[in-house]
């Protein structure tokens, strides 16, 4: 097949999806298949010769390692040679429209929110993953605990804020603590704080500002980290998360042993099996295709509390749902033709 691996993109989480991609892009190829890496926000910038050349370039390593620190996307954007407004780089469209499948290695706003889904829906363009409607819920922390909290499926307290400079001092003062402070729409832990006490709260409140002034303040609930993949409407082996210091930030998710990641979980067979039926209950909740990652905190009673869910999960070279594949005899090359069969079969029928 002819496939193009979408990355990069104009997200916090560029960084992530230039991984995920490389990876994805190298596994495709390894397998037969004529796949080339675009980075969506740059497309053919800097490439010399004719675009269909990149289905058999050289696939860059610059990527391939996560940096630890966010890129900073006001850099991103000035070094952007073409002058539009457009989140779709130069040539990216008409590649696009040429290959067989999209594989979205896509990670945060501006390609897992479900806006490159509903515009490739529209130009008849096959990718990977979930539809627009499904991929823009999941993205907003707020709609998907309401619709998870409907179900009977337990999640942390929490309140959605829009706040500005002015609200802070009266937020930190009203909330209870401990809490948990996260951007409404983002992933990786990006911007995620644990506050244990009011500075901290504010300062929390204060770094959310740069992502929109839009947040979750969440009840905090303290247990062991478990995440469960789902695939082909089935749950796969869990995960547990065992960070060395702190919480499963973003500098602990992309920095080689700064986490013990241990699949499956050595958790009892009841746990497990209400974790995976959790994960699939907000997976079919939502409407989600072919696979989506579950983030849960269990208690030491053995209460699973549902975070979110992420429609396109990390596939870098230490990523979650990877290992929970393999666990299940799956191979990394053979799950990203699953993910592109599954695909193909949904976007068929629709």
């Amino acid at each position: 097949m002819k496939i193009v691996v979408l990355a990069g993109g104009l997200s916090p989480e560029r960084n992530v999806s230039l991984s995920t991609g490389t990876v994805v892009c190298e596994a495709l190829r390894s397998r037969g298949h004529r796949a080339a890496l675009i980075d969506m926000y740059f497309g053919t910038e800097g490439c010399s010769g004719h675009p269909e050349a990149l289905f058999d370039a050289p696939i860059s390593q610059a990527g391939r390692r996560v940096n630890p620190v966010a890129p900073e996307l006001e850099q991103v954007k000035a070094a952007r040679r073409l002058n539009s407004s457009s989140m779709f780089g130069e040539g990216v469209l008409e590649l696009c429209r040429d290959a067989d499948m999209v594989f979205l290695a896509l990670h945060g706003a501006c390609g897992e929110d479900g806006r490159v889904q509903a515009a490739f829906d529209l130009m008849g363009i096959p990718y990977t993953g979930s539809g627009c409607l499904g991929s823009a819920i999941a993205m907003n922390k707020d709609l998907t605990k309401r619709l998870a909290a409907t179900e009977g499926i337990l999640t942390p307290e929490w309140s959605a804020i829009s706040y500005g400079p002015g609200d802070i001092e009266r937020l930190t003062a009203e909330c209870t603590l401990p809490r948990v402070v996260k951007p409404i729409d983002s992933g990786s832990s990006i911007g995620v704080y644990i506050a244990h006490d009011r500075p901290a709260l504010a300062e929390a409140l204060r770094s959310g500002l740069s992502y929109g002034g839009k947040a979750i303040i969440e009840q905090y609930i303290s247990g062991r980290e478990i995440q469960v993949g789902i695939l082909d409407d089935c749950a796969l082996p869990s995960i547990e998360i065992i960070p060395k210091t702190g919480f499963y930030s973003y500098e602990n998710k992309y920095q080689p042993g700064a986490a013990l990641e241990v699949c499956p979980s050595p958790i009892p067979p009841e746990i497990e099996q209400k974790l995976g039926a959790a994960a699939l209950a907000v997976h079919r909740l939502l409407s989600l295709a072919v696979y989506s990652r579950a983030d849960f905190i269990v208690t030491d009673r053995g209460e699973p509390y549902f975070l979110e869910i992420n429609t396109l999960p990390g596939m870098t070279p230490t990523s979650l749902l990877p290992q929970e594949a393999a666990a299940a005899g799956i191979d990394y090359a053979t799950l990203c033709e699953r993910i592109i069969a599954l695909s193909l079969q949904i976007r068929k029928k629709n």
